[in-house]
């Protein structure tokens, strides 16, 4: 079975443009969090990671949107394998 391809994009203000972090990518469905990379509460990265099954893949344009440092990103995948 072939999983989906799922975007996830964070920008830190409202006026940041979100289309080209993942501008080219065939995706599936993506994902949006307007936030600072201080804040933990980003209600569509749990959004998506409660989306995400088994074979799908995740594609963020670097590891920066997705955690704000390698302790957290850590934390992250732990959580959920």
């Amino acid at each position: 079975m072939k999983g989906q391809r799922i975007g996830y994009v964070r920008v830190s203000t409202f006026d940041q443009n979100v289309d080209r972090q993942l501008e080219g990518q065939s995706l599936d469905r993506v994902f949006t969090d307007k936030a600072s990379g201080k804040d933990v509460n980003r209600p569509q990265l749990d959004a998506m990671l409660t989306f995400a099954r088994e074979g799908d893949t995740v594609v963020v344009h670097s590891m920066d949107r997705l955690a704000r440092n390698l302790d957290d990103l850590r934390k992250l995948v732990q959580s959920r394998a």
